[in-house]
């Protein structure tokens, strides 16, 4: 599916697609990830505006899926194998 990357802002997430479930990462200025997280198609937006002011990021980057069953192992994988610093542990 799509991959896009944006500034993770207001205006940068309104350019995101809503159109299929997601997986997004919110990365720092040096590329690491700070979380990992899913959306369903329809709230990929409203979804990642909730962290603005909550996680730090300076971009986000989203991997769409056709249904949010599989981008909920992608989210398994990167969380195991990533360990973002504002995941909750043992999810």
């Amino acid at each position: 599916m799509g991959n896009k990357t944006t500034p993770f802002n207001k205006t940068g997430i309104k350019k995101l697609p809503n159109n299929k479930p997601v997986l997004y990462k919110i990365k720092t200025e040096s590329g690491n990830t700070n979380y990992a997280g899913i959306a369903k198609r329809g709230r990929v937006q409203e979804r990642i505006e909730e962290h603005l002011g909550k996680i730090p990021g300076t971009s986000v980057q989203i991997e769409q899926f056709s249904s949010i069953k599989d981008a909920g192992k992608k989210e398994g994988n990167v969380i195991k194998n990533i360990q973002p610093k504002y995941n909750k542990k043992g999810k």
